[in-house]
């Protein structure tokens, strides 16, 4: 049964939405350098916890670094003969079948030892107190925050998701926004000017999920909504309902106009989330859509203890969904249009708990692929040594040597942005010797 409390949390995202789009329609954001050429979407899949990056991307047992990995997991290390190759170098998680075939594919990119930085800096810098460093490693909620909003120094009131929207403007509906969440509210997504909508897996937008009472529940609000109270305010905000209320009827007229998927996907959260995804790309044409910023999440990953068992369960239902999504966008033929990409707020210490699990760390390892990417290793594996050149402390915890902002500016740089409004964006790119990383 749906509560009367959440029909009305409903009706004020619905206002939200119309706020939104009036914005969009009187100009305020920036469609002056929107450069679109076609279709092209990003879809984020966050990885809540802090995936252990040291299980994820290994190296092989030709590889002379495998002998330190070995030694510095102790009973948290892989098999050297489970190992997926990618590479002569490096191997996956045995579990991560679906990205192995990327690569033999030449579309998948590992994105190594990625992390929250304002500036580079060494072991050295830190340990003489001479670095500048993110607000709070190690903190959940403040490295979540930083990787979506790519801002190491503090909160931050919009994401980089957003703040992409607010510069290249306009990219299609003006009724729907060109950032949609699967995951709730995501700061990534926020703009200045630019907004988001969130959707639920297996959803249609606004208030046509209430059952038998929401013919008359919607009737009533509209008696309301055109009642002339005399107040120029109440007169606004009916306004900005009555709009929004259209709206989500054109969004689901145009969401239940595409044929439905061939293919089928996994009963899991994310397998959810991301069949939404393609329901809504599937409607793109409909929409008007030009560009499309999707973000989806994934939870578990705090594995402090029991690594193994977990973080393979976890690598099975994520390869099953990202399998079952590419083969969405084989049969949508908009494989060359999409690129998805991982996210998660930190990496693993490089030893064991005392529980046989992983702590909270710094850098981590990312991937992207998809018919755009260029496939390869990027960046650096860090020395898998504790206490070595590139622990920040003494348990494994690497110091990243690939910011947010490069690996964010190379995927924002692909959907429109142009070079000179990258700092715009990330605030901090000029510290990088290299802005893009030529992934994508």
């Amino acid at each position: 049964m749906r509560t009367r409390r959440e029909f009305i949390r409903k009706c004020c995202g619905l206002a939200a939405a119309g706020a939104a789009s009036h914005v969009t329609r009187l100009g305020l954001v920036n469609a002056a350098a929107q450069s679109t050429g076609g279709y092209k979407a990003l879809v984020c899949v966050f990885l809540f916890g802090g995936n252990d990056n040291n299980n994820t991307v290994v190296p092989l047992g030709t590889n002379p670094a495998f002998a330190d990995y070995q030694r510095m997991r102790g009973t948290l290390a892989l098999a050297a003969n489970t190992l997926l190759p990618v590479g002569p170098s490096y191997g996956l998680h045995p579990r991560l079948t679906m990205l192995q075939t990327q690569f033999t594919r030449n579309k998948l990119a590992v994105i190594l030892n990625v992390g929250s930085l304002v500036r580079p800096v060494t072991r050295d810098q830190i340990r003489q107190g001479q670095a500048q460093l993110p607000r709070n490693l190690y903190s959940h909620s403040d490295q979540v925050s930083q990787w979506q909003s790519s801002n190491p120094s503090g909160a931050s009131a919009t994401g980089w998701g957003g703040r992409v929207h607010d510069v290249i403007g306009s990219v299609g509906s003006t009724t729907f926004p060109a950032g949609v969440s699967l995951n709730g509210n995501a700061l990534q997504l926020v703009g200045q000017t630019a907004r988001a909508v969130n959707l639920s897996p297996g959803s249609n937008f606004g208030l046509d999920t209430f059952g038998s009472a929401t013919t008359a529940r919607i009737a009533a609000m509209q008696q309301i909504l055109t009642f002339d109270s005399g107040v120029q305010m109440i007169g606004s905000a009916n306004g900005i309902m009555s709009s929004a209320l259209r709206g989500a009827q054109e969004i689901n007229a145009a969401l239940n106009s595409a044929a439905p998927l061939v293919t089928q996907f996994p009963n899991s959260g994310i397998g959810g989330q991301l069949e939404q995804v393609a329901r809504v790309m599937r409607a793109r044409a409909a929409l008007g859509m030009t560009r499309q910023l999707f973000f989806c999440g994934m939870g578990g990953f705090d594995n402090h203890s029991d690594l193994l068992p977990s973080q393979d369960g976890l690598f099975t239902t994520l390869n099953a969904a990202l399998t079952s999504f590419q083969a969405a966008l084989e049969e949508m033929a908009i494989v060359d249009s999409v690129v998805t990409f991982t996210e998660s707020e930190f990496g693993r210490t490089g030893n064991p708990s005392t529980s046989a699990g992983s702590d909270h760390a710094w850098g981590s390892h990312h991937f992207a692929f998809g018919g755009p990417v260029t496939g390869g290793m990027y960046g650096r594996l860090p020395t898998l040594a504790l206490q070595g050149p590139d622990d920040a402390g003494d348990r494994g915890l690497w110091i990243p040597t690939t910011a947010i902002d490069q690996y964010a500016a190379t995927l924002a740089s692909w959907y429109g942005v142009p070079d000179g409004q990258l700092s715009t964006i990330f605030p901090n790119i000029a510290n990088f010797a290299t802005p893009k990383l030529g992934f994508v």
